[in-house]
């Protein structure tokens, strides 16, 4: 797992906001535009509460989230909740609405034996569990879903831990359950404190 001695000693504070319902029922591309606002209040939030300076936000012309004077930041955004994180080494975080899915997608985002490491879990959590943590890691590695191949589930510890490797970099993961969704964020500090909705200030 990429990490410095620096973010070791950090604390997390991974910002989940719940996006107002006057935005949720918005359509279309005004709604994406509001969601990538608000998920960057998220990482505003976090900045603050974990003591660094705010972040620029800006990503390259790939869409790849940029560093700020050695701050490392990530967000992830769907129409109910948002989510925001900074760290002093690349992170990732990702947040997911738990619904079924086809078996066509279980086979694109894990193979056999990646499944395999979860049985006794209930399919649909497990499928979650997997799909947000591999995005959480591609984010960390500044890719997006062309890496999913390259990025294998290795090791799941407990209910919300899971450790996974991107060619030879080993991850570890953390998750964080909301009643119809669920988030993963990279863990590379010692201590995580999940912020959720701490104020829009």
């Amino acid at each position: 797992m990429p990490e410095s001695a620096n973010a070791r000693r950090q604390c997390l504070n991974p910002v989940l906001l719940q996006v107002p319902p006057t935005v949720a029922h918005l359509p279309g591309r005004p709604k994406v535009l509001i969601l990538s606002r608000l998920a960057r209040v998220a990482v505003r939030i976090s900045a603050r509460l974990t003591g660094l300076a705010p972040v620029s936000c800006e990503k390259d012309a790939q869409g790849v989230p940029q560093p700020s004077n050695g701050i490392y930041w990530s967000v992830a955004h769907k129409p109910e909740w948002v989510a925001g994180v900074v760290a002093t080494a690349p992170v990732g975080i990702d947040i997911e609405k738990i619904r079924p899915q086809t078996d066509r997608l279980y086979q694109r985002i894990a193979g056999a034996e990646e499944w395999r490491l979860g049985v006794g879990m209930a399919q649909t959590h497990l499928f979650y569990r997997v799909w947000t943590a591999k995005e959480a890691v591609l984010k960390a590695e500044g890719l997006g879903l062309r890496g999913l191949a390259r990025c294998r589930l290795i090791a799941i510890a407990g209910q919300d831990r899971m450790r996974l490797r991107f060619d030879q970099r080993h991850w570890s993961i953390v998750h964080y359950d909301l009643p119809t969704h669920v988030a993963a964020l990279t863990l590379v500090a010692d201590r995580i404190r999940w912020q959720i909705n701490p104020g829009w200030s």
